[in-house]
């Protein structure tokens, strides 16, 4: 029966030191692109929201009959800064298009678009 020898729980071979050092170098870089990409894609979610909302709210005053102007300010008012509005009207309905670069468009190179279309209501 061989005999159990005390230890102090270290290893005793020497190339096992700085490996808790190495992971935390190689792990710290990879979660902070992790966390880039998540804050990116917020930033184009609600980038969506506000195009999708400025185009509800337009649409909804060119159907009230509101002169362009009115529902162009409607849109650029809901929407993000530097936003594109369309408006069209095809037989008693009203489309508008708000369209926006993404956040980090520049990196990415798309934009995000929201549409709504609202019946003309009578008068």
């Amino acid at each position: 029966m061989p005999c159990a020898t005390w230890s102090s729980g270290r290893s005793s071979r020497r190339s096992d030191r700085g490996y808790v050092t190495v992971e935390t170098a190689l792990a710290i870089p990879v979660l902070v692109l992790l966390l880039a990409a998540l804050l990116g894609a917020l930033g184009v979610v609600a980038a969506q929201y506000r195009c999708q909302d400025g185009a509800r709210a337009a649409a909804r005053a060119a159907a009230r009959g509101e002169p362009a102007e009115v529902v162009l300010e409607v849109a650029r008012r809901a929407a993000p800064s530097g936003a594109r509005v369309q408006t069209a009207q095809e037989g008693d309905l009203h489309r508008v298009s708000v369209t926006a670069p993404a956040l980090g468009a520049e990196l990415l190179g798309f934009d995000v678009v929201g549409e709504a279309v609202a019946r003309a209501e009578p008068r």
